[in-house]
């Protein structure tokens, strides 16, 4: 049986060093995919973006710079409250994310809860994967 673990939260989009835009976004950790995290950014009134991020990645971004290319992840503080800084990289552009630091920290504990981090490899179906990516050539 499948887990999913969800979270809605309010990120902010740095424009310039004096300006954000709220980007509400929604984070989805399934059991069946153990090592990815799922983010929605919702962009526009029915416009959204989709990033698939390493849970490894975002658990340690919350204390120390990581990452590396399309996604880099380091701990920050904005107007006295903790935040992530989440970098995004793609061939349409770049963004630099806010995310609240707490709301973050909790989700990923909930997805720790669902499937502690070293445990990935049992949730994880090998033959069922090549099976899919075997189907689609």
């Amino acid at each position: 049986m499948n887990t999913t673990v969800s979270c809605e939260l309010h990120l902010r989009l740095i424009v310039s060093s004096e300006s954000s835009l709220p980007v509400p976004a929604g984070l989805r950790y399934d059991t069946s995919d153990p090592y990815a995290v799922h983010a929605t950014f919702h962009t526009g009134a029915d416009e959204t973006v989709e990033w698939v991020f390493a849970r490894d990645l975002l658990a340690e971004g919350l204390h120390r710079p990581t990452g590396t290319g399309d996604v880099r992840v380091w701990p920050s503080r904005s107007h006295g409250q903790g935040v992530v800084c989440i970098a995004l990289s793609s061939p349409e552009g770049e963004a630099l994310l806010e995310a609240p630091a707490r709301a973050l920290e909790s989700f990923l504990k909930r997805t720790d809860a669902a499937v502690p981090p070293g445990t990935e490899h049992r949730h994880f179906d090998l033959d069922r994967e090549l099976s899919h990516i075997l189907a689609e050539s």
